[in-house]
């Protein structure tokens, strides 16, 4: 399917446009949620992060979190000292730190998410089957697409 340039173009503004307030009014509401459990959203997607990853490297949660590695240094210090990390030495690499989800932080992030959850089954019980069955696939594609590199380049400085 062959589309004008000027549809095209009116289609992307709009997906740019939609994409744009949807994050906005979603990053706050989520800031305003996941802040009552006493951590910052970026302090909750690290967490997140080691609840899935099991382990991982200081440098690895820095490059999934878009965040340099001082920056991600001082999310994981305040999260270890909150009780919800543990830091081990890399067994192959002395220089290495080994970052994981202390069981704390695992319960922290599986009532989180648990939260998120339930409002999502909310959201989504207003829609029909088949935009369920295809609303995350699409946000999936949407996020694949635009995840490069230089989505994150090591300039730009993402705040904790």
């Amino acid at each position: 399917m062959k589309y004008d340039d000027r549809t095209l173009t009116r289609q992307a503004r709009e997906l740019q446009d939609a994409l744009a307030e949807f994050i906005r009014v979603y990053q706050f509401r989520d800031r305003d949620r996941i802040c009552c459990h006493d951590v910052s959203v970026t302090q909750c997607y690290a967490l997140d992060a080691l609840v899935r990853r099991e382990l991982i490297t200081l440098n690895e949660l820095a490059a999934e979190l878009c965040l340099d590695k001082s920056t991600a240094s001082r999310v994981v210090a305040t999260l270890e000292r909150k009780g919800y990390v543990a830091r081990t030495t890399h067994p192959r690499d002395r220089r290495a730190v080994l970052l994981t989800a202390t069981a704390a932080g695992k319960r922290l992030v599986e009532r989180i998410v648990g939260e998120l959850v339930e409002q999502k089954k909310q959201l989504l019980a207003e829609f029909p089957e088949e935009v369920r069955e295809s609303a995350a696939e699409l946000i999936q594609r949407l996020t694949a697409a635009v995840r490069t590199p230089a989505a994150c380049p090591p300039s730009v400085k993402r705040p904790a």
